[in-house]
């Protein structure tokens, strides 16, 4: 089984918490007859690839200032089947139903534009590139719910710093799989794909802009992004793009998926604001997963997510209602 994440403090829960022991059993019992079927030497390679990569995560809390909160964390099964990713379909429950199809091995993401070393990196050695720590990010979507998830990476700046950006580049951009092959939804009017998303240089330097390969101590799920995906916690879910193969870096401001599709709807910077109102309903509240409950109250949205301290001063003297 995927290798734990080493306990400093907090009560993590295990994954057979998370997930029902039954189900955690049958996933456990059907791998071992599957293997020994035959589909045998298909499956053993697999979980051989997947059991090195697990191993690769086994990390320590986040010393990061901001990167750990102590609010209950989402359970795991709320956080594996209610997502967004449009490339497996519109409906919450679509991506786990759907995303069995992707394919994560073999995986390269390339590092492309305006570096002094541009490169393309296997996803062994982005797993290997820099240390794993656990970070306990919110997570707040522009649709008004809200979870928390105990993710597993290291802050994306280790990345940057290897490929050694030129003064030029301004912005980092992100260009995710686009696979017709393994991606049904790919292809619909909802979306110009590839799906791409952007950061300001400063924002992607932040320490706390996450390069993420797991979540509660195991790989990430393929209905989350899988095998690479980045973690911004101070934006709106939709700025932390999924299934990476390319980053570039530019020096104008790069189109993103959700502002071509409604600029009216999504600006750049999509810094969690509950004073700036989505067209369509209000940003005040949110709901959080798992507190669905008929007397539930809403919680509050917090200004950049609660992580205002953190990343307050990269906004100084900007107009956040302007650019939203």
């Amino acid at each position: 089984m995927p290798a734990r994440i080493r306990p400093t403090g907090f009560d993590h829960p295990r994954t057979s918490e998370i997930t029902s022991r039954a189900v955690y059993a049958q996933r456990r019992d059907l791998l071992r007859l599957l293997a020994g079927g035959a589909a045998g030497a298909a499956l053993a390679a697999w979980a051989g690839r997947e059991a090195l990569a697990a191993q690769a995560l086994a990390g320590t809390r986040s010393a990061v200032p901001g990167a750990v909160t102590m609010e209950k964390p989402t359970a795991y099964k709320d956080a594996t089947t209610y997502n967004n990713f449009y490339e497996f379909g519109t409906d919450k429950a679509d991506p786990a139903r759907n995303a069995h199809t992707l394919k994560t091995r073999p995986w390269t993401v390339e590092v492309e534009g305006l570096v002094n070393k541009p490169r393309r990196f296997d996803i062994d050695e982005l797993l290997k590139l820099s240390p794993m720590e656990e970070r306990i990010y919110r997570l707040r979507c522009v649709e008004g719910w809200s979870m928390v998830i105990p993710w597993v990476g290291y802050s994306l700046a280790e990345l940057i710093k290897r490929v050694e950006p030129q003064g030029s580049a301004k912005y980092v951009e992100f260009v995710t799989l686009a696979d017709k092959a393994t991606m049904p939804y790919v292809g619909s009017r909802v979306l110009d794909w590839p799906y791409t998303e952007g950061l300001r240089m400063d924002e992607a330097l932040h320490p706390l802009t996450l390069l993420t390969f797991g979540m509660y101590g195991e790989v990430l799920p393929h209905q989350n992004g899988a095998p690479v995906r980045i973690v911004v916690p101070w934006k709106y879910g939709f700025k932390s793009a999924k299934s990476i193969v390319k980053i570039r870096f530019v020096e104008k401001e790069p189109g993103t998926a959700w502002n071509k599709a409604a600029r009216q709807e999504y600006g750049f910077y999509s810094n969690v604001n509950p004073d700036v109102d989505h067209p369509r309903w209000s940003q005040a509240t949110e709901r959080r997963i798992g507190e669905d409950g008929l007397f539930a109250k809403k919680r509050k949205t917090l200004l950049f997510n609660g992580y205002e301290a953190q990343v307050g001063q990269l906004y100084a003297g900007m107009d956040l209602k302007k650019f939203y």
